[in-house]
């Protein structure tokens, strides 16, 4: 796991998607506790938000997303994202959006509301979809926001 860690600042970025891809599986698996969960999530999201290539980029989301499977991951972890938003192409932004309203923060929510209305149709669904997961699990939310 160290040297998958170590090779996401790698020059060449075919080395740094490999490291990702590693980095995905052991997040995938039951093998990471939860705090070495969260710091695996924190470099992927941080080499995210500083990424150039956009396959990389799409590995590291995808990685994340994969840690919701097993692990509590907080909003603030994943909240640097959402500043990255506005520069992610359309095919990222949809995993981007999906990773907010996995943490069923009910914070994200302002996050996520101004892509309801994105010109993409999967972003739109995606930003729907993301919101009815926040809401249906902050039920009490739901009543005190309407």
């Amino acid at each position: 796991m160290s040297a998958a860690l170590e090779a996401l600042t790698d020059r060449d970025p075919a080395r740094r998607d490999v490291a990702v891809a590693s980095l995905g599986d052991l997040l995938r698996g039951t093998a990471l506790d939860g705090d070495t969960a969260r710091l695996v999530v924190g470099r992927l999201v941080s080499l995210t938000v500083d990424e150039l290539v956009t396959r990389v980029r799409e590995s590291a989301l995808n990685a994340v997303s994969e840690a919701f499977n097993h692990h509590h991951v907080p909003l603030d972890l994943v909240r640097p994202l959402a500043a990255a938003m506005p520069t992610m192409e359309t095919e990222i932004l949809g995993h981007t959006i999906y990773i907010l309203g996995a943490t069923h923060a009910p914070q994200a929510l302002p996050m996520i509301e101004p892509f309801l209305n994105h010109p993409d149709r999967d972003v739109r669904e995606e930003a729907r979809l993301a919101a009815v997961e926040i809401t249906a699990s902050n039920p009490e939310d739901t009543i005190h926001n309407s």
